[in-house]
């Protein structure tokens, strides 16, 4: 798995055959197949980087589990283009160029196994700009759809968004709103935009999710808990009104998205080893 996670299972001894009873493996099997979506995957079921890209414009398509690039939504002011100038290496790059003007809007469907489905997690390293205009921001939209939300358009299933304080967003912190009541980071722009953060969005079930996010440059975690109405088929970045780019290699004023993927819960995946471990040692033992 190419996810930061690590299964509970790794490194450990396998457990006795002395030890191991028929009714303990179906206890694991049972467990696993309980915590696991019927269409989940032991491994990731979407993945694409940016470096594995030599040009980026609407209509481009890279790994697999995921639909082709939308830019629609962007304005005349917003542009899209590869860079490798930041901390997180090559990025898909979203700039604005008119100084508190211009919308970069891009996105994508979810399609391995449908959409995001309980029990997964959807993972991105994002970096954001350190610099704000009064009324830029940016954030990540979780949809129902099959295009990107336009200018204006916030309805999400799950929204994390940063604005620039005195507008949105006091304190300029990351901020979630969802289904219900959301919650405020305890991240700010400058935390996640000096070496990036890693967004790890987790479905716990049909109702409720857990959204970490882990600064990069080691300045800590935060996560919320909340509720939110699927399915969840698409994701979609923005970058609003932003300070004017001189190009995709300003990073201080541009959005970059490193990579995306979808992979189970690490608990869940250990459970099923486990399950699978047993299975393959009632065979040997017949």
């Amino acid at each position: 798995m190419r996810s930061h996670f690590i299964p509970a299972s790794a490194g450990t001894k396998s457990v006795r055959s002395s030890l191991i009873s028929g009714a303990a493996i179906a206890c694991a099997v049972t467990g696993a197949t309980a915590l696991l979506p019927a269409t989940a995957p032991a491994q990731e079921t979407a993945y694409d980087n940016a470096s594995a890209y030599a040009s980026w414009t609407a209509g481009s398509s890279g790994g697999y589990g995921f639909g082709a690039w939308s830019f629609n939504g962007t304005d005349s002011g917003g542009s899209q283009a590869l860079s490798s100038a930041g901390a997180i290496g090559s990025a898909w790059t979203l700039s604005t160029h008119p100084t508190g003007g211009g919308l970069s809007d891009v996105g994508r469907s979810i399609t391995g196994g449908g959409g995001l489905q309980v029990g997964q997690i959807f993972e991105t390293v994002i970096q954001n700009p350190t610099s704000y205009h009064y009324f830029g921001g940016f954030d990540i939209l979780f949809l129902n759809a099959t295009d990107n939300n336009g200018a204006g358009n916030n309805s999400a299933a799950i929204r994390a968004q940063d604005f620039h304080s005195g507008y949105y967003n006091p304190g300029d912190l990351w901020s979630v709103q969802d289904g219900g009541s959301g919650g405020t980071t305890s991240l700010s722009a400058a935390n996640t935009g000096a070496s990036g953060v890693r967004v790890d969005l987790f479905l716990a079930s049909a109702t409720t999710y857990s959204l970490t996010m882990t600064a990069l440059n080691g300045s800590g975690s935060s996560t919320i808990n909340g509720t939110y109405s699927g399915p969840i088929n698409y994701v979609n970045y923005r970058l609003y009104d932003g300070v004017a780019s001189t190009g995709p290699n300003d990073v201080a004023d541009n959005f970059g998205i490193s990579y995306m993927e979808i992979v189970p819960e690490p608990s869940s995946i250990a459970l099923m080893t486990a399950g699978l471990a047993g299975l393959a040692f009632l065979r040997r033992r017949k």
